[in-house]
């Protein structure tokens, strides 16, 4: 168990944290299915409340408002008490804020009797996204540095990469249950899912309230790691803040464009696959039809995957985009997990700038709306978004040492970029369409890509796999 292969999940004083590591990895894949099933909300809110796209775009406002306002509480909270209550308090927010839907879910019945507005309704269930985001803050603040210290700290984005790759696999799922249950519709083809919104929200509240009791019983150390840039000394000459860390302080810029590019792929998805798609041909539905036809479960969910136009072609419906998307979270998957093996052997700032440079090149061509190659291009730049996040945290908070608690809940708090730039890529879309509005995210990832690439002059370190900054900030 000390040779290099084993070593990525034994820490410096060789305890094991294997167990600790897999648990923790639970919480990626929580927290992945929430923003899945938020990233395919807005057009069910589109279509129910009649809302632009820009303003269907408050669902992600709310949702990253909560990570903004308590990235910095999760944080002091983590230094304070340590990772184990962080995580547990995180949980107990998340279940608090998914059964906040099963009021939500009346005061939205109420609206369709027109004895509240629709407005009402809709901030019901803001209300609800931004406290279940409020958890998840607690989560993501503490998880995503806890797991690069579980282990050699060479394995770091090795390490968080991997975990994140079990968001990855909760993505995949959350726009199915999405689909399930924000677009479903009664015998009579009426929309229901307005009323059975509140489900799969009340199913996570009881799921994390066992979670929160597995963590109470669990061994969760407190891991202390390397102060490489002296911020906890008194060494003369050294600054002690992290904010004089350009390599810090950047990851934070950098972290607020990926996730604002992020959040408005994701969660305009549905608008896109539903208004850009070329005309699809009579076979693609002959072929649904054929593959559904002897197993009910296929029948079921492949059902009302198409519909017609007014100019009779054929076209995907929002259940149908809802459940493609899916398909989009396979690639993210598929690139997370190719991406923990590439920065094993690469550096991790030189993957994180050919990726970025590479979704420049992608977004740009779904701007330019050709046909199914555009199409293809919204699924590689799913592919290519996947290492990106834990990257960017790993090269961030690399060397703070203790510090790395409250650095990481200011990376965290840059996710409100995901609440802002989505209302731009909305109102663009509005002015002009959904293939248009792309060009938000291709300025989002140059901005990454050049973070990237100039991490070395930023942090003095050759790379992420080195044992420290050459010479202190």
């Amino acid at each position: 168990m000390n040779g290099k292969k084993s070593s990525i999940f034994i820490t410096a004083d060789g305890a094991n944290v294997t167990v600790t590591f897999i648990l923790v990895t639970s919480l990626f894949l929580l927290w992945g299915f929430c923003n899945g099933m938020i990233d395919v909300m807005d057009k069910h809110f589109q279509d129910e409340l009649h809302l632009t796209k820009a303003q269907s775009a408050w669902v992600q406002f709310a949702h990253y408002l909560g990570y903004f306002l308590m990235s910095i509480p999760a944080g002091w909270l983590a230094a304070k008490l340590g990772y184990k209550a962080g995580i547990i308090t995180g949980l107990l927010i998340v279940a608090l804020g998914g059964f906040w839907f099963i009021p939500a879910t009346r005061v939205s019945e109420l609206a369709r009797l027109g004895q509240v507005s629709p407005n009402t309704a809709f901030v019901a269930f803001l209300v609800g996204v931004c406290a279940i985001a409020t958890g998840l803050t607690f989560l993501e603040t503490i998880a995503n540095p806890y797991t690069t210290v579980l282990g050699d700290q060479r394995y770091a984005a090795t390490r968080i990469n991997l975990a994140q790759s079990f968001n990855g696999f909760g993505w995949i799922f959350g726009p199915i249950v999405g689909s399930m249950y924000f677009y479903s519709k009664d015998a009579a083809g009426r929309s229901t899912g307005s009323q059975t919104l509140y489900i799969p929200y009340a199913g996570i509240g009881v799921v994390v309230i066992i979670l929160a009791v597995i963590f109470y019983f669990a061994n969760v150390p407190d891991i202390k790691t390397e102060d490489d840039y002296h911020l906890d000394d008194s060494t003369p000459g050294v600054s002690h803040s992290i904010w004089s860390h350009p390599h810090f302080t950047l990851a934070v810029a950098a972290q607020f464009f990926y996730v604002a590019a992020q959040a408005g792929i994701f969660s305009f998805f549905i608008n896109y696959m539903t208004s850009e798609l070329p005309p699809l041909p009579v076979s693609f539905q002959s072929g649904l039809e054929s593959l559904s036809a002897n197993a009910g479960f296929l029948r079921e969910w492949l059902s009302g995957w198409i519909q017609s136009n007014p100019n009779g072609a054929l076209s995907l419906s929002d259940k149908g985009a809802s459940n493609l998307a899916s398909l989009g979270f396979v690639c993210f998957l598929i690139g997370r997990f190719s991406g923990a093996a590439v920065l094993r052997r690469a550096s991790a700032h030189r993957v994180l700038g050919l990726y970025a440079a590479l979704n420049v090149l992608a977004t740009f061509l779904v701007f330019l709306k050709l046909g199914w190659f555009s199409v293809a291009c919204v699924f590689f730049s799913f592919f290519f978004m996947s290492i990106m996040f834990p990257t960017i945290f790993a090269l961030g908070i690399f060397g703070l040492g203790a510090r790395a608690k409250k650095a990481s809940a200011f990376i965290v708090m840059a996710i409100m970029g995901g609440a802002l730039l989505p209302k731009l890529m909305g109102w663009v879309a509005d002015q002009h369409d959904m293939s248009r509005g792309f060009i938000v995210p291709m300025f989002c990832f140059i901005l990454v890509s050049l973070y990237g690439y100039f991490w070395p002059r930023l942090s003095n370190a050759e790379s992420l796999h080195s044992s420290g900054p050459s010479v202190s900030h």
